[in-house]
């Protein structure tokens, strides 16, 4: 079953610590969606969503995401209207990336995904500067996580 990549989001902006003083910003949102997905991949055999990443400078992007949420430039993202809720399974992979991901900034995030060869592969020789648009393939995505589970074990 696929969710869209907008109630994958709400799910995070449901769900960070706001009285704690959290917050997300576009560009960290971005990379929880990336992490989520990437996890669901690996652990489920099966992604969260269809549509698929693309190699932007700052890191994994979906588009249809940085068009919902581009005006906000860097500010703080509100919290959505209805906050959705999913099965067991993915309640507890997101609240798993929200627990170990999400504790980072967003900065960091991003050089985390610098650092990953789904990325790095998937923009070649491109200078960080250069647009692309490239998609990162959901079987990249796959060999990279499966690997550093097994690595981790």
């Amino acid at each position: 079953m696929y969710y869209s990549p907008s109630k994958i989001a709400d799910w995070f902006l449901c769900n960070i610590d706001r009285e704690a003083g959290e917050s997300l910003t576009h560009l960290k949102l971005q990379k929880l969606v990336y992490y989520a997905q990437a996890w669901a991949i690996t652990l489920f055999d099966n992604p969260l969503f269809d549509e698929d990443f693309q190699a932007w400078t700052h890191g994994p992007v979906l588009y249809s995401l940085f068009v919902k949420y581009r005006d906000y430039g860097w500010d703080s993202l509100p919290i959505p209207n209805v906050c959705p809720e999913f099965n067991e399974d993915i309640e507890n992979l997101l609240q798993d990336i929200l627990n170990i991901y999400g504790k980072y900034s967003a900065k960091y995030l991003e050089n985390l995904t610098h650092q990953e060869s789904p990325w790095i592969n998937t923009r070649g020789d491109l200078p960080l500067e250069a647009r692309s648009n490239s998609i990162i393939s959901k079987q990249i995505i796959k060999q990279y996580y499966t690997e550093l589970l097994k690595n981790d074990e």
